[in-house]
C-alpha cells in the first residue's frame, strides 16, 4: 500500500503521519514544539517525530502543512509563532533528509485541501477553511480550485481586521483576528492558556471568528466555512453558536445570507490528512 509522509508544523506541536491515497491516516506521532530560537534543534525534534512513524519503501512523497507566511512553494518558511525559523528552507531540508519529493504549503491551506477531499467540505466547490489554534489561518477554495496568491499565502484570514483599534499583532498590524482570537492572543489577554478561558472569552472568540468569516463570505460569494484547530475544537458548541450568530448578523447579501459554518469533519486527523493532501496533490494524484 502506497502512502505519503504527512508533516504538520504548528506553534504548539509537531506531528507526522502516513496517509493513503484514500485519505486514511494509518500511523501518527507528535511532540511539543520546543520553545527555542535554534533552527537546527527545532528540525531535529521534527525529524525524530518523522522517524517514529516509519513507512519504509511504501512512502512515495512528503507533504507539509506549516504556519505562514512563506515563500512560494514553501521554499522558505517564516511562521509567526515559531521564531526559530525565519526564511528557513524547510522543503529543501526535508527533501535532503527523507529522499522524498517534498511539497510544503500553509497549514490552513492544507486544511482546506483535506476537508475538501474527504472532510466536512467534500463535494463543495466554494468554501473557506479557518484554522483557529495558536495562530489563525485560512484557505479558500473557489470554483473547485485552492487559491494560491503570488507567494502562496492567499486566504490568510487571520489578518483580516476585526477590531480597528484592537491589539497589536505579531505581523505588525493592529486588530487582526489573530491578535484578538487566537490561542496566543487569548493567553496574552487573560494571562492563562486558552483552554482555561471562561464563557465570556469563548463567546467573544466565536463572535470575532464569525465576523471575519462573514466578511470573506460577502467578499467572495461563499456559503460554507469549515473551522478547525485546538482553540475552535476546545471551545466547542458555545464558540460555534457565537460565530454562527455573528455570521447571521453580518452576512446579509442575497448570496451570503445563510452561509454555513461547520466543524472540521476529520476531527483530530484533519491537520495530517491535510498535509497528506498536499503531498498527493504535488504528486499529481489529487
Amino acid at each position: 500500500m502506497e502512502v505519503v509522509l504527512a508533516v504538520d508544523v504548528g506553534g504548539t506541536k509537531l506531528a507526522a503521519g502516513l496517509v493513503t491515497d484514500a485519505g486514511d491516516l494509518v500511523a501518527s506521532a507528535q511532540a511539543p514544539t520546543p520553545a527555542t530560537t535554534d533552527a537546527d534543534l527545532l528540525l531535529s525534534v521534527l525529524l525524530a517525530v518523522v522517524d517514529s512513524v516509519g513507512g519504509n519503501g511504501d512512502v512515495v512523497g512528503c507533504g507539509v502543512g506549516c504556519g505562514g507566511p512563506m515563500a512560494a512553494g514553501g521554499e522558505a518558511v517564516s511562521p509567526l509563532h515559531i521564531p526559530a525559523w525565519r526564511d528557513y528552507p524547510l522543503r529543501a531540508r526535508l527533501t535532503e533528509v527523507t529522499g522524498l519529493p517534498t511539497y510544503v504549503d500553509n497549514d490552513a491551506k492544507a486544511l482546506a485541501l483535506g476537508e475538501g477531499w474527504c472532510g466536512a467540505a467534500a463535494g463543495a466547490r466554494d468554501f473557506l477553511a479557518v484554522l483557529v489554534s495558536t495562530g489563525i489561518g485560512g484557505g479558500i477554495v473557489l470554483d473547485g480550485r485552492l487559491l494560491e496568491g503570488a507567494g502562496g499565502n492567499a486566504g490568510h484570514v487571520g489578518h483580516v481586521v476585526v477590531e480597528p483599534d484592537g491589539a497589536r499583532c505579531r505581523c505588525g498590524g493592529r486588530g487582526c483576528l489573530e491578535a484578538e482570537a487566537s490561542g496566543w492572543a487569548i493567553a496574552r489577554a487573560t494571562g492563562a492558556p486558552a483552554e482555561e478561558a471562561g464563557p465570556d472569552v469563548v463567546e467573544r472568540t466565536g463572535r470575532l471568528v464569525g465576523r471575519a468569516v462573514a466578511s470573506v463570505a460577502n467578499l467572495l460569494d461563499l456559503r460554507l466555512a469549515v473551522v478547525a484547530g485546538g482553540v475552535a475544537a476546545g471551545f466547542g458548541e458555545p464558540f460555534l453558536a457565537a460565530a454562527r450568530s455573528e455570521m447571521a448578523d453580518r452576512a446579509r447579501l442575497d448570496f451570503s445570507r445563510g452561509a454555513e459554518l461547520r466543524p472540521a469533519g476529520l476531527g483530530r486527523d484533519t491537520h495530517l490528512v491535510g498535509a497528506g493532501a498536499v503531498a498527493w496533490r504535488g504528486l499529481g494524484r489529487l
